[in-house]
């Protein structure tokens, strides 16, 4: 019965993503749980109630996995049901290994059990960040976008972000055990609320002026017979007619499918043309910053590999830089183990036998005119530390992205996690999508504009300024990684005392 309501309590808190965003389900839903896991006899009956808990979140917070399987006609739908269940049964056991954790340290102590399972969860959610590729979706911590406590995020990461929603809920479980406990409890989340107002905001001053394109191209058209010339007359119609001033016009992430790098022999000529299609929308000073694609060949006939790229075009069609995509997508960018798995059937949900090509990680652009850009294509900017080439601080972030395989619940989902980007690392992140939610968010992780999921349109606005480093952007996840430990610590020393009724 007690795992029944883990699954279920888990289940539930998925609301308190996106796109519900019921932030407070989420604290409650961990009250619950320390609850549980604390009545738990042994540790095995501890370690089934947080796989059961995950078990819950995963597959309802998940359930955008399954739409993108709809668009590879060499699947069955179903298969994309059994997608969530599969990858849900394997991420339940890290909050699994949290829950097994606390029970562990704090079995005697309730409060000693809410430390330490604050702390497991900031551990298990890195590790679940970089174990087998990482699959960083939906940290616990980004229920809190929408309130002031993610400013706190510019000390201690979105992971410590977790470990203070683990602690609210806690201290509502503790609260009906001892208020003295509850109150303790609360200290840790307060505090980090008012070392926010030690974070100075960004300069009020406005950076180029930006041109951000939504075409709402749907995946299921994208590769239709004639749809790239019906793609290309709609971004090049909402790239809008130059004006005096400078612009940075911004396209999504794929939104040319021609490719525009191509050494095979006889490609030069098509792809020339490809480029000079594609910058008739620019005025003399503006820059395009487009997704595309770049083929590899090693024997000048056929494509050896492909990169999934960010194109960055003057006017006269002159590519100025590129970046490739590094974190690739299993099963939407490479089959792994492409031998066994192709023979059984699969492949991979993006059109196309060739795997694509790993980029060389995150770096900075400089784009003539308008200053320094980071680049995360797409799923690359759930990473939280992994985001900004720390050595050369862009002053913006550009997100580039294909959300139409996400369903309903996936796009706002993948924003939200953009936002926290933005106030981890005290930097503006800047989203074209396709199909939603293309959007433009300060350094503080504010929305400030966007356009609705399947809304065709454009955003025109001027680039916010960047905040100083914070001390994230400095040290990156080693701050969630020191605040895990030092609440791990006090979770040992507080387990150590007279059991407490």
């Amino acid at each position: 019965m007690k795992f029944l309501i883990a699954v279920i309590v888990g289940a539930l808190s998925a609301f308190a993503f996106q796109p519900f965003g019921l932030w407070p389900l989420m604290p409650v839903a961990f009250a619950i749980l320390a609850g549980l896991v604390a009545s738990a006899p042994r540790m095995r009956a501890a370690l089934a109630l947080g796989w059961g808990f995950g078990l819950g979140q995963f597959c309802v917070g998940l359930n955008w996995i399954a739409t993108s399987f709809t668009y590879q006609a060499a699947m069955p739908a179903w298969l994309g049901w059994l997608a969530v269940v599969l990858l849900s049964l394997y991420l339940a056991v890290y909050p699994m290994l949290a829950t097994g954790l606390a029970w562990r340290i704090g079995r005697r102590q309730p409060i000693a059990l809410v430390f330490a399972l604050a702390a497991g969860w900031i551990l298990c959610e890195y590790l679940r960040a970089g174990i087998f590729t990482g699959f960083a979706w939906n940290p616990v911590g980004v229920t809190l976008v929408s309130t002031p406590l993610r400013r706190a995020s510019g000390f201690i990461g979105t992971y410590g972000l977790s470990g203070l929603t683990v602690l609210i809920g806690g201290a509502l479980w503790l609260g009906m055990r001892s208020l003295r406990d509850a109150g303790v409890t609360l200290t840790v989340p307060l505090a980090a609320g008012l070392a926010t107002f030690l974070l100075p905001h960004a300069p009020d001053r406005q950076g180029p002026a930006l041109r951000i394109v939504q075409p709402n191209i749907g995946q299921d058209s994208k590769w239709q017979p004639g749809a790239a010339a019906t793609a290309e007359a709609r971004l090049l119609s909402l790239s809008g007619t130059p004006g005096v001033e400078p612009r940075l016009v911004m396209w999504p992430e794929a939104a040319v499918t021609a490719p525009l790098e191509d050494n095979r022999n006889g490609a030069a000529p098509f792809v020339a043309q490809q480029r000079a299609a594609i910058v008739r929308a620019l005025g003399p000073n503006d820059l395009l910053l487009t997704g595309g694609l770049g083929v590899r060949s090693t024997d000048g006939q056929t494509a050896a590999g492909v990169r999934n790229s960010l194109f960055v075009f003057a006017p006269s069609g002159q590519l100025l830089s590129r970046y490739d995509k590094a974190h690739l997508v299993p099963y939407g960018e490479y089959l792994p183990m492409r031998p066994i798995l192709s023979r059984l059937g699969l492949s991979r949900l993006a059109p196309g036998d060739v795997d694509f090509d790993p980029g060389p990680g995150p770096q900075t652009l400089t784009l003539p005119g308008f200053g320094r850009m980071g680049l995360q294509i797409c799923y690359e900017i759930i990473f939280s530390g992994e985001v900004v080439d720390r050595a050369h601080r862009p002053d913006f972030l550009f997100n580039p992205s294909n959300d139409a395989w996400f369903g309903r619940w996936g796009p706002p989902q993948h924003l939200a996690q953009a936002r926290l980007r933005a106030a981890e690392e005290g930097l503006p992140v800047v989203r074209s999508t396709p199909t939603g939610i293309s959007a433009l968010v300060d350094a503080d992780g504010r929305l400030l504009k966007s356009l609705e999921w399947r809304e065709p349109g454009q955003i025109d606005a001027h680039l916010p300024a960047a905040r100083a480093p914070t001390p994230f952007a400095r040290f990156g996840n080693l701050l969630p990684l020191l605040f895990a430990f030092g609440l791990l610590f006090v979770g040992l020393w507080r387990g150590r005392e007279p059991i407490s009724k």
